[in-house]
């Protein structure tokens, strides 16, 4: 298929690159530099401007910070949906945004003459490089099965979860409950150091018991347990503390709208934001560097 997408961050230039291997005819566009210069060299054409992106495109993917970014380039007198009215061209948002937010880009789209899908991913930079990525996609039948050749190109699983801003809600949920098994692991594994317990055996009984979990086998917090995951590298190649905070927030914005009482994220949140506060650099690392919170020492808390 010819593809377009806009933003090659962290998931992005995988995701692309991917594109770009699997034979799709591919134009990027990046502010900055060193990814261009990366999807150049697979083939992908280099766009100056968001705009030169949707030329000759069916699809165009979105990969961008939070809603408000993706709604500066898509909506509006002069964002990429009024660009393309009439062509009937699909543009698929692959960001963490409010699933309120994904409604407004829907009726916007269709206002112009255009498809609009919701489509974010989980898997982490892993799943994104690997092409294994699992995507909650809100939009039509027909959109979906146009547009299902560059999903499976890009990941493993897609799961089409109802009308636009669903593919959203179920995101928020997912990354909720992982923030939260997350800080619980944390917690438990730094108890465990504490009663003096090997955390790598620990972490070997866990999996084998009741209080087992994905998180735990393949991103253990506490360092040098799973070689491959972030906590392991200093927490880098991971998926950011300040994102996590941002996709909780979302989650919580959207159990006060719903009136649904979610203690276990409210506490989690609380975690994240404090510790991303208080640690200028473990904002910018793993979220599963929470885990520094529950190992500090009362000096080390004092300090």
């Amino acid at each position: 298929m010819r593809a377009g997408f806009i933003g090659l961050g962290t998931m992005g230039r995988f995701m692309a690159a991917n594109l770009c291997r699997d034979g799709h005819q591919v134009r990027v566009y990046n502010r900055s530099e060193g990814p261009r210069a990366e999807l150049r060299d697979l083939g992908a054409t280099v766009c100056e401007t968001p705009t030169g992106v949707i030329e000759d495109c069916d699809v165009v993917f979105t990969m961008l910070p939070d809603g408000a970014v993706v709604s500066s380039i898509l909506a509006g007198e002069n964002g990429l949906f009024a660009a393309s009215a009439g062509t009937g061209r699909v543009f698929v948002d692959s960001s963490t945004i409010a699933p309120g937010t994904a409604r407004e880009l829907g009726a916007e789209a269709a206002r112009y003459g255009v498809s609009f899908m919701d489509a974010p991913v989980s898997g982490g930079p892993a799943g994104a490089e690997t092409g294994n990525l699992v995507f909650m996609v809100g939009g039509s039948d027909a959109d979906l099965e146009r547009v299902r050749p560059v999903f499976d190109t890009m990941g493993r699983k897609v799961f089409h979860t109802g009308p636009v801003g669903n593919g959203q809600s179920a995101k928020v949920c997912n990354n909720m409950l992982a923030a939260t098994i997350m800080a619980a692991t944390s917690e438990t594994l730094s108890l465990g150091e504490r009663l003096g317990l090997d955390p790598d055996l620990l972490s070997e009984i866990l999996a084998n018991s009741s209080g087992g979990s994905t998180l735990l086998q393949t991103w253990n917090p506490f360092p040098a347990i799973v070689p491959n995951a972030p906590s392991s590298r200093d927490y880098e190649g991971g998926f950011q503390m300040k994102l996590m905070v941002k996709d909780i927030r979302l989650a919580l914005d959207e159990a006060r709208l719903s009136e649904a009482p979610v203690p276990m994220g409210s506490a989690a949140h609380a975690l994240y934001v404090f510790k991303a506060n208080t640690d200028a650099a473990a904002a910018i690392k793993d979220y599963s560097k929470v885990i520094e919170i529950f190992r500090a020492k009362k000096a080390d808390a004092a300090a």
